[in-house]
């Protein structure tokens, strides 16, 4: 089975894939820049425990991440539970994209693993969508051509700002709201926050079609996800498992006989 494993600036994603690339695990945890790799190997065992497997049901892995200072202790983690090096997805890896931007070794390895899972589950053209601590918008045409894309400020980071600058208005968590006009504080910021990502989603994929000139297929993936895209009027697949499902196929892509 294959330990697939996506670390981002608040979160890292675990999924275990069989061989038939079905997942069977896959769990979120807050990314701990001061964790040590023992600590991150307790959680990873956790995890699998958890979820019904145990250590050697695993037999190799594959990584991507935004976060330097964790790669290195969370492959270290791998190393010493599994005895396996895990693949690194980025330079040198081969992923099938054509990436058309300026540099393309500016591309966010989430965001190359995002646009390899959707062309090989859904039709192009393509808008991706990631929401984590940035949300990411890539754009891949009819031809299966990387054409760059957005990034924006991540809803959890503008929200926190927006409480770090104001005297009165609480922390507050993320959830679907009843009605867009709130009634009390929190429901006003909660209701402001989504539905003011959900409206610019809806633009910008309004204006992204524009200028191809064609409708896209619109994906979205990331844990702010799940509450923003229902809100959205726009038609917006929700596909939790993007990452994992890139990951997979990379794997395979650069797995030696």
């Amino acid at each position: 089975m294959l330990l697939a494993v996506d670390i981002g600036n608040t979160n890292i994603v675990f999924g275990c894939v069989d061989d038939e690339d079905k997942i069977l695990v896959f769990e979120r945890i807050s990314t701990n820049q001061s964790a040590t790799a023992a600590e991150y190997a307790v959680l990873i065992k956790t995890i699998l425990e958890m979820n019904g497997l145990d250590i050697s049901d695993i037999h190799d892995s594959i990584m991507s991440s935004v976060v330097p200072s964790v790669t290195g202790t969370v492959k270290s983690a791998i190393q010493k539970l599994f005895g396996v090096t895990p693949m690194i997805a980025g330079p040198g890896v081969k992923t099938g994209l054509n990436i058309l931007i300026d540099n393309p070794k500016q591309l966010g390895s989430d965001q190359a693993v995002d646009a390899v899972a959707a062309i090989n589950s859904y039709p192009v053209p393509l808008i991706i969508i990631d929401m984590g601590t940035a949300s990411t918008v890539s754009v891949v045409d009819s031809s299966k051509n990387y054409l760059g894309g957005l990034i924006m400020t991540g809803m959890g980071v503008a929200t926190d700002a927006l409480i770090q600058r104001t005297a009165q208005l609480p922390k507050i968590d993320f959830e679907l709201p009843e009605s867009i006009i709130g009634t009390n504080t929190i429901d006003c910021m909660k209701n402001g926050a989504l539905y003011s990502n959900a409206c610019a989603l809806d633009g910008i994929i309004e204006r992204i079609e524009e200028q191809l000139g064609e409708k896209c297929t619109v994906v979205a993936t990331g844990g702010l996800a799940e509450v923003v895209v229902p809100l959205c009027r726009k038609n917006v697949i929700l596909d939790k498992d993007l990452l994992i499902k890139g990951l997979a196929i990379i794997y395979r892509k650069n797995k030696k006989k």
